[in-house]
């Protein structure tokens, strides 16, 4: 590719650039074209793979985006967009990174951006078991009071304080979740659980354990209850 990766118009910003114009771009996106910008974002992202084959995955989406868009990715459109972004860090626009765009496109969700990618960082960070680890010692992982966080690829996540040490799910937990709505909220109910509480003093999960589950349903409650 003749542009520079990391300059204006190159394939990195032109890829944040469509996580940063989701809302405009995601309609305009058939199945085709959906299915060949995830193979190649899955590229993109795969920190295994050689960097130079990476960069090519990222060149190859960008040429996708500017050939079947070409009035939001064309040349005259790209060249006035300027990337931000730390020295060492990801390429930004409108503090959205090409790695947005694999989480709207192939994990399926909007928790992207300068505000709510934060949030999806610390929470995929926190201890987590993967769904075939919780079957195999008897639970239903799909069940609608666990909290499931689509990590890398869609590959669901458990958070690992929803469990006993013997993978067995808390009931106070799953209480607890189904007053949150985990199953349509799951980044919420997630974020509950491990964020400071003023009602409690602490993040709820510190409580687990300590003689206070009924705070932690009445709280809940109480947080369902001013909705």
């Amino acid at each position: 590719m003749s542009q520079d990766p990391a300059g204006p118009g190159g394939p990195y910003v032109v890829l944040a650039a469509a996580a940063a114009r989701w809302d405009l771009v995601e309609g305009r996106l058939g199945p085709d074209l959906r299915a060949r910008l995830a193979a190649l974002l899955g590229v993109v992202r795969d920190a295994d793979r050689p960097p130079g084959l990476r960069r090519a995955a990222a060149g190859d989406a960008a040429d996708l985006l500017r050939e079947r868009l070409p009035d939001v990715f064309g040349q005259e459109a790209q060249a006035r967009l300027v990337p931000g972004g730390a020295v060492d860090g990801p390429l930004l626009v409108e503090g959205f990174a090409a790695e947005d765009l694999a989480v709207l496109l192939v994990d399926g969700h909007r928790m992207v951006g300068p505000v709510l990618g934060p949030v999806r960082a610390r929470l995929l960070a926190e201890p987590a078991l993967d769904a075939g680890t919780v079957l195999e010692h008897g639970s239903d992982p799909f069940a609608p009071d666990l909290i499931r966080l689509p990590g890398v690829g869609g590959q669901l996540r458990l958070p690992c304080f929803q469990f006993t040490e013997g993978v067995r799910p808390r009931p106070v937990v799953r209480e607890v979740n189904a007053l949150l709505a985990a199953d349509r909220d799951p980044w919420g109910a997630a974020d509950w659980w491990l964020s400071a509480n003023a009602w409690l003093g602490t993040s709820p999960v510190r409580l687990l354990g300590t003689g206070g589950d009924r705070r932690l349903v009445d709280v809940a409650g109480f947080l369902l209850e001013s909705e």
